[in-house]
């Protein structure tokens, strides 16, 4: 008897000192979304089909959206003004409306270009 209540005494304090470790580790991983604001610089990176390249003209505006949930169901976020091409693979934009953040998808059509961090 004396040996099961030290065992449930030690597994009680185990799991009180592991809770904020899980805690610190889940506000470190929110703090490191990097969120873009109105008026920065992105990159919109496209898979190089000469579709995306016809499809998207300089100075037109695409929405972005965010994926919300785990059934991939979209939220629009903001919107960008496409402002020239950079290689074969990225257009350059900047951000007309909303909080933007790495990952967030920029839709035009069938288009979809992924939304990266400028340089």
């Amino acid at each position: 008897m004396k040996n099961s209540i030290k065992i449930i005494t030690l597994l009680a304090l185990s799991i009180m000192m592991a809770i904020p470790v899980v805690s610190q580790a889940a506000d470190k991983k929110a703090n490191n979304e990097v969120v873009m604001k109105m008026g920065g610089k992105v990159h919109l990176f496209h898979s190089s089909n000469v579709a995306a390249q016809k499809e998207i003209a300089i100075n037109e505006v695409l929405q972005v959206y965010r994926k919300i949930d785990k059934n991939r169901q979209e939220k629009e976020v903001g919107a960008v003004k496409v402002l020239s091409f950079i290689g074969e693979h990225y257009f350059e934009a900047q951000i007309i409306k909303g909080e933007i953040k790495v990952g967030d998808i920029a839709k035009k059509g069938d288009a979809s270009l992924l939304v990266q961090p400028a340089k």
